[in-house]
């Protein structure tokens, strides 16, 4: 089978104050042309290695103990690059989950960073955690995941790639990931997008997501009235004593889960806000 977006999961209500990343992304579907190209031999988990920068040092561990490497102690193992004329755009995102700065090389990277800033759950973000080497049909390989998100659920490993840059070479790295994710007890996905709205619906929450003062006791009076029954945003933030102010408390309870939206539904004053818990 060639690979392929899933957009299987794509269809249906996406409630924001339940959501997960799998609810929201479009993974590609590696083939499993790529996988048998892999060399998975025996002592494949013993061969294949990561290797982490810790300090100044480099810290080379077998991919079948890659869960026990103290991660968290770890650098991007690659610089990310600023230069004039580059075709991708590096920069920082700063996430309020964990209070500080990531790094990422592309916009789609960045949106995954919005994301999971959104959706919340997890301990620590690493960008470019480790280099894998591995090997396959044609010798040696090598690739350094985007992302480790760690949590003390599910851990990810995770790539971003729009899925019509992604080559046949690309194919078989991926898949390598996948087997070492795997053999650390993490989920691996290769993010090629995002089901329709959900950015654009993230980003308009996202812009109230730093800490906020209520003097005015407006989050109160929202979620009084949303309590009675389901509004649509523009009649939620009028039964307020002052709308204007009561737009931006709305969206900082949204983006805290408290309220909830269907995030499958443009955002505007005509989508439907509920009580997070009765959808």
């Amino acid at each position: 089978m060639d690979g392929v977006q899933d957009e299987s999961a794509g269809t249906g209500p996406v409630w924001s104050h339940t959501c997960l990343l799998d609810d929201l992304l479009i993974p590609y579907g590696i083939p499993a042309q790529a996988v048998e190209r892999l060399d998975l031999g025996p002592t494949w988990s013993r061969s294949w290695t990561a290797a982490w920068k810790v300090g100044k040092a480099e810290v080379v561990s077998p991919v079948r103990d890659l869960g026990e490497v103290p991660a968290m102690a770890s650098a991007p193992v690659r610089r990310f690059a600023w230069r004039t004329g580059q075709r991708h755009r590096p920069g920082l995102e700063c996430l309020v989950s964990t209070g500080r700065q990531h790094g990422f090389e592309s916009l789609a990277e960045r949106w995954l960073l919005l994301v999971l800033d959104f959706v919340g759950g997890f301990d620590e973000v690493l960008a470019q955690p480790f280099r894998l080497r591995f090997t396959w049909s044609q010798g040696k390989g090598a690739h350094i995941p985007d992302f480790l998100v760690l949590a003390a659920g599910a851990s990810w490993l995770l790539d971003v790639r729009p899925a019509g840059l992604i080559g046949e070479e690309d194919e078989v790295r991926f898949a390598a990931a996948a087997k070492a994710a795997s053999a650390a007890g993490w989920r691996y996905a290769v993010v090629t997008g995002w089901r329709g709205q959900v950015l654009a619906g993230i980003d308009a929450l996202s812009v109230r997501r730093r800490p906020m003062t209520d003097p005015l006791g407006l989050e109160r009076q929202l979620l009084a009235a949303v309590r009675r029954h389901p509004l649509p945003f523009g009649e939620l933030v009028g039964r307020t004593r002052v709308p204007a102010v009561a737009r931006t408390h709305a969206v900082r309870l949204l983006w805290q889960r408290r309220l909830a939206v269907d995030l499958a539904q443009p955002f505007g004053d005509g989508i439907w806000v509920y009580p997070a818990g009765v959808v």
